[in-house]
């Protein structure tokens, strides 16, 4: 059962890096496995250029290697500052949302 949950990860990893890059720093707040339907649902928390900083989940389906966006809720920035301190899913010296393309 836990192998299975590190092989959906890495495929996620995969899968999600190249996207959030554009977002980073990028935290994972939280994660769910579903071993039924081969998935996790896991939400991040990034800067967003146009948003602000927001908490944005989304599912990943392992078995046919697909990311769908489920929505995502803004937060404050004493919520933010406070999840700065832990160290990011993905890293960046600083917050630079400018190149993102606002999706």
């Amino acid at each position: 059962m836990t192998e299975r949950i590190e092989q959906m990860r890495t495929l996620r990893d995969a899968k999600v890096k190249p996207h959030l890059e554009q977002y980073a720093p990028v935290w994972i707040v939280s994660e769910v496995a579903n071993l039924n339907d081969d998935s996790l649902q896991f939400n991040v928390v990034f800067y967003h250029s146009y948003y602000g900083w927001v908490n944005r989940r989304y599912r990943f389906d392992a078995f046919n290697s697909v990311l769908y966006h489920q929505g995502q809720t803004a937060m404050s920035e004493q919520e933010a500052l406070d999840l700065t301190q832990k160290k990011p899913y993905l890293g960046a010296e600083t917050i630079n949302t400018v190149d993102s393309y606002g999706g």
